[in-house]
C-alpha cells in the first residue's frame, strides 16, 4: 500500500510563490501515476494536476501556466510549484496516487492534507 506526504504549505501573499512536495512510500515510484487536488472551504475537492510514470503533465485550466507539477523519481518525492498565487487558490491540497489513462486520473489513494492560504 502506498502511503503519501505533504509538506511545504502556508502562508503567502498573492503574488508569491510556495512548493508543496509529496513523499511516496510502499511502492516502486516510478511506476505510480500522481496527482493533486485541493479543497477550498465550502467547496467539493477538485482536481488540480497529474503526472503520469513517463512524465506526461496535465493541468485544471485556473492554474496552466501558474503550476507546475514535477516528479523526483530518485527521491520518490512529488512536486507542485505554484507561482504567482491568488486568494482563490486558497485551500487544502492533497497529494495522490491513482491511475492514468491519456488526459483522465482516477485517484486511489490520498496523503493527509496540506494547507495554502494566500492573504495579504
Amino acid at each position: 500500500q502506498v502511503q503519501l506526504v505533504e509538506s511545504g504549505g502556508g502562508l503567502v501573499q498573492p503574488g508569491g510563490s510556495l512548493r508543496l512536495s509529496c513523499a511516496a512510500s510502499g511502492g516502486i515510484f516510478s511506476d505510480l501515476a500522481l496527482g493533486w487536488y485541493r479543497q477550498a472551504p465550502g467547496k467539493k475537492r477538485e482536481w488540480v494536476a497529474h503526472i503520469t510514470p513517463d512524465g506526461h503533465t496535465n493541468y485544471v485550466a485556473s492554474v496552466k501556466g501558474r503550476f507546475t507539477i514535477s516528479r523526483d523519481n530518485g527521491q520518490n518525492t512529488m512536486y507542485l510549484q505554484m507561482n504567482s498565487l491568488e486568494p482563490e487558490d486558497t485551500a487544502v491540497y492533497y497529494c495522490s496516487q491513482g491511475y492514468a489513462r491519456g488526459n483522465l486520473y482516477r485517484p486511489d489513494v490520498w496523503g493527509q492534507g496540506t494547507q495554502v492560504t494566500v492573504s495579504s
